[in-house]
């Protein structure tokens, strides 16, 4: 159940049916219909109705009863502090393999809060593990639609469940993405693969679980632990390298054709780092299908090169032959970049410096370009041929901020280096017109 927190009304949008019904900032909802509301998917839900009685508590204590008549799909133009209404659930598992308990202490707070909830899920992305899930948060799933909902899974064994994230809520996930799936939620689940934990036969078996359930289950990604050098007091795990890479990707590239012979869809997808780990090519566009997984890292490479290639076929531009610009790239992703930016040197007569970041402040063992950090940045670029402009990837940033995972900003790099920093998209498009200056 919900805490008993006010529901504040953060702001109202001029000329919005709230405001025209005198509904201020500041005011505090109560009630819609009679009903009391937990997030906004209550809220959502009950808005929906043509005719409402809007409870609020002003600032001066006056309970107001506010009847409104409306069209089904108009929003009132209420907005709150925290899209969920709610408090965010927070995770309540001790996963072996969780990046967070191995990030260095003195962070910023927010970095630290791990969240397991349904609702972020659905809004944002988010992954959960469904074990702080009782049958009534699987029944407000249900209710409202939340779908797709993405679900970490890492295995399918309850046993092996119960030891990887040290919750003995864990067992019994395949219960819930059944009532899930057979209640036509669309499911993508994801699996943080641990060496010599859940791998080969238990991979194998966790595949074909999921893929029973096709098309509700509609993706799975694969992913290797990240493994920090802050470890100190935890499981011991063991990094993948390129023949434990190449292992991996035979058995699921196998399982990659029996899964598009029968289904249709290759269902499973493999994070590029284990294609990059093996020195073996990333797959072609039309392998990723329609991309399902490119929030997890699933195809971000080669959906980079197809659209850098698409866009640089049919472009034309005019650019300043004496422009140079630098790029700092993670280490995954530097053959990559290099590539196609000296694709952009030959053909403009431009200047491109690609270099490639070592993690220090995480350990080498992370190697991809949104968890690098602006003192790495610093200490490695310094000193060096920078051009007129340093590109970084967005992905770098808090979202919607300028701020890098160690607080470093885009505004200090470029105090401390001396030289125009500009983020841009991670897309074929914007790293072409970033490089161009366009």
């Amino acid at each position: 159940m919900r805490k008993e927190i006010p529901i504040v009304i953060n702001n109202v949008l001029p000329g919005s049916i709230a405001e025209e019904a005198g509904i201020e900032k500041g005011d505090i909802l109560l009630a819609i219909n009679g009903e009391s509301i937990e997030d906004i998917f209550d809220y959502r839900f009950l808005i929906s109705d043509e005719e409402l009685t809007i409870e609020i508590k002003k600032e001066d204590g006056e309970i107001w009863e506010i009847d409104i008549e409306k069209f089904e799909d108009d929003d009132l133009g209420i907005e709150f502090i925290d899209e969920l209404i709610d408090e965010a659930k927070s995770c309540s598992n001790k996963c072996i393999f969780c990046f967070i308990d191995q990030m260095p202490q003195g962070m910023r707070e927010s970095l630290y809060f791990k969240d397991d909830d349904m609702r972020l899920s659905f809004l944002s992305g988010n992954y959960v593990t469904l074990t702080n899930m009782d049958d009534s948060h699987i029944d407000r799933i249900i209710k409202y639609r939340m779908s797709p909902i993405n679900i970490s899974v890492h295995t399918t064994n309850p046993d092996l469940r119960v030891f990887m994230l040290k919750n003995r809520f864990a067992a019994n996930v395949m219960g819930k993405i059944r009532r899930l799936a057979v209640s036509g939620i669309t499911l993508n689940c994801q699996i943080v693969l641990c060496r010599g934990i859940n791998d080969g036969e238990e991979l194998h078996k966790s595949l074909m679980d999921l893929t029973k359930l096709y098309p509700a289950v509609n993706s799975i990604s694969v992913v290797p632990v990240g493994i920090t050098k802050h470890r100190e007091g935890l499981c011991k795990l063991e990094a993948y390298d390129e023949a434990s890479s190449m292992e991996v990707i035979n058995q699921v590239e196998k399982l990659q054709k029996s899964f598009l012979e029968k289904h249709g869809s290759r269902i499973v997808y493999l994070a590029d780092e284990f294609y990059i780990m093996a020195s073996k090519e990333i797959p072609g566009y039309e392998d990723y299908e329609d991309f399902p997984q490119i929030e997890n890292g699933v195809g971000l490479i080669a959906r980079l090169i197809d659209e850098f290639e698409d866009y640089i076929k049919n472009a034309s531009f005019s650019v300043q032959k004496k422009r140079k610009v630098s790029i700092v790239t993670g280490v995954s992703a530097y053959n990559y970049i290099s590539l196609i930016a000296k694709k952009l040197e030959e053909k403009y007569g431009i200047t491109v410096y690609v270099y490639k970041i070592i993690n220090d402040f995480f350990g080498e063992n992370v190697t991809v370009t949104g968890l690098l950090t602006g003192r790495d940045i610093v200490a490695q670029v310094s000193g060096k041929e920078l051009g007129d402009e340093i590109l970084i990837c967005k992905c770098m940033l808090k979202a919607d901020t300028d701020i890098l995972l160690d607080d470093y900003t885009v505004g200090m790099l470029q105090d401390a280096l001396g030289v125009k920093v500009t983020p841009v998209e991670n897309s074929g498009k914007s790293f072409i017109n970033g490089v161009l200056g366009i």
